[in-house]
């Protein structure tokens, strides 16, 4: 059976980490398609085991990673969307467009994968106003954590200061034209907010002059992606698309695409944990930090940083045995990496100066030699380095939802060939994602 055969989704989804390919996964199931999101470009036989599917996600890591290494990265992504007759390809990208010309850069990833479609123009979508992300005349601004104030980008106490890809500048046309998308043209909120027809002669104007690269799609409130839906769902039919932008993507275009075959029934309640939990905490933000503050049913391993960003294999042996030794006992534990007492942020030592890229990967060996000692039925990942690093350090193949975590955040289910690791359910969430209560709830509901 070849993948053709195997399945026809209608949307290919690449999610340049894992904590936003979740997110995406978590969008598209609560809109009833029938979803699963592979950890690698899947071969045939996964795709047949997988069965029927509106949706086909991929969680990767791109949003780390050289424009180089994204071309091997995204090549095997684009000959995926060509061979399962999909109509939209999504480059899903995290929903405050972190970026850079050097690493993680959106527009190497439009020039790879352009070439997959059959339209010669890019759609971006530019807010996500679930997530507290909008977009205004083609700038972007975000609310500090779940329901916090709201930033333009260039200026959020978090993503200005990102330690890889800093957002120094909010105008997204001008974000991207640095990393070589000359042309993007806007098409403001206010078309949006007139309905699908006006959305659609905005978008035929931006088209026209002079030829687009991309065209922007303002975002100032959950209800214009309902006509942002029709109006690309109405062209991807014609001939096949590229959009760009975060989960906001699927949940527009969900509203305009066929109803049949959604799955039916209403949305799974999240259940109290049947066993001890474990939580790895390797985010920087602040937000994750107020979380870890917040979750009083654990006992808290503080990890040494320093020692696990060095790979000491000593240190990390070390600190799986006292995580297991709580677990072993019943006991939930939250293993996080910032020093007791520091004034840093979580995932950070005041002070300290980290190999933050070496600290994640470290968090998935960690993650990795703890499971093998002590398996789990539930676990929870903050922040997204750590979380791709964390999944990708396990022999894991695919993830389907469980249920909704709020704010940005689902519970899945794994899928593994190993038994110890199949069904497994994990929480991957983004630094600034989720609510304070987060950790709180995956034990208790």
């Amino acid at each position: 059976m070849t993948p053709g055969e195997a399945s026809a989704p209608a949307i290919v989804y690449y999610g340049d980490d894992f904590t936003g390919a979740t997110d995406t996964l978590g969008t598209a199931a609560r809109a009833g398609l029938r979803t699963l999101l592979f950890l690698k470009t899947p071969d045939a036989a996964q795709l047949e085991r997988a069965g029927p599917l509106d949706v086909l996600g991929i969680a990767g890591a791109a949003r780390a990673m050289t424009p180089e290494e994204m071309q091997a990265e995204l090549r095997p992504v684009a000959a995926l969307f060509r061979s399962v007759g999909a109509r939209v390809l999504h480059y899903k990208t995290c929903s405050t467009f972190d970026s850079a010309p050097h690493i993680g850069s959106i527009g190497a990833a439009v020039r790879l994968l352009r070439s997959a479609v059959q339209q010669p123009w890019t759609a971006i979508v530019g807010g996500q106003p679930g997530l507290g992300r909008y977009c205004l005349f083609g700038n972007l601004f975000a609310a500090a954590g779940s329901g916090g104030e709201v930033f333009r980008i260039d200026r959020h106490p978090t993503m200005s200061r990102h330690p890889v890809t800093p957002m120094d500048e909010a105008d997204l046309r001008l974000h991207l034209a640095r990393q070589g998308l000359a042309e993007v043209h806007c098409v403001p909120f206010t078309a949006a907010s007139r309905g699908s027809d006006a959305l659609d002669t905005a978008l035929r104007q931006a088209l026209n002059a002079p030829p687009a690269d991309a065209v922007l799609f303002d975002v100032a409130d959950a209800g214009q992606l309902a006509a942002i839906g029709e109006v690309l769902w109405t062209r991807a039919r014609g001939a096949t698309m590229l959009a760009v932008g975060p989960s906001s993507v699927v949940d527009a275009l969900a509203t305009a695409m066929p109803s049949s075959g959604r799955a039916s029934g209403g949305q799974p309640k999240l259940a109290p944990a049947r066993g001890p939990v474990l939580v790895l905490a390797g985010s920087l933000s602040p937000v994750t930090a107020s979380q870890v503050a917040a979750a009083k049913s654990f006992d808290v391993v503080w990890l040494d940083a320093q020692q696990l960003a060095r790979r000491n294999a000593g240190t990390l042996e070390d600190q799986a045995d006292a995580i297991v030794r709580g677990l072993a006992q019943g006991r939930n534990v939250l293993a996080c990496t910032r020093a007791p007492h520091s004034n840093g942020a979580c995932g950070m030592p005041a002070g300290a100066d980290l190999d933050a890229q070496a600290l994640a990967r470290a968090g998935g060996d960690l993650l990795a030699a703890v499971l093998a000692k002590q398996p789990l039925g539930r676990i929870g990942v903050a922040g997204g380095d750590t979380s791709s690093h964390g999944i990708q350090a396990l022999d894991v193949w695919g993830l389907s939802y469980a249920a909704d975590m709020g704010a940005g955040a689902s519970l899945c289910r794994v899928h593994s060939d190993d038994a110890s690791l199949d069904g497994m359910e994990v929480m991957l969430k983004g630094g600034q994602m989720g609510t304070l209560d987060v950790f709180e709830r995956l034990v208790h509901g």
